[in-house]
């Protein structure tokens, strides 16, 4: 439970830091809301990687508590430490470098890697009943 506590606790900061970060391209391009369409534009993606962030965190926040107090294990253990680590892939992925055509390894592995973790969580959640 103690790596489920703490994995959720840093998915919070990455959240938050995020948000900051939004809140600190804003102020800096004085731009009180939205952003423009131009992928290359930092604001751009950090609203971007902060949305996706807040649609992902809180269901793995709260699979991760439930999977670590209902099945404390070496599982949950790395269940945890996977969404953590594809979480921080995904969001450096996208505020790091510009938006392609193409697509981008780093981002795709950060998503992909969030969605078999999430369904593995979920999974394992359901298997614990």
């Amino acid at each position: 439970m103690v790596i489920a506590v703490a994995c959720v606790a840093l998915l919070g900061l990455l959240l938050f830091g995020l948000g900051l970060r939004v809140s600190v391209l804003r102020g800096q391009q004085r731009v009180l809301f939205g952003s423009s369409a131009d992928p290359a534009d930092p604001l751009f993606r950090a609203v971007r990687a902060h949305g996706n962030a807040a649609e992902y965190i809180p269901t793995l926040a709260v699979l991760m508590l439930l999977v670590g107090a209902r099945i404390p294990s070496w599982w949950a253990g790395l269940l945890c430490l996977l969404a953590l680590t594809f979480r921080l892939v995904h969001a450096i992925a996208i505020t790091r470098t510009p938006r392609r055509t193409a697509a981008a390894p780093d981002r795709f592995i950060g998503a992909m890697g969030t969605y078999a973790v999430g369904v593995a969580l979920a999974v394992t959640a359901l298997v614990s009943l």
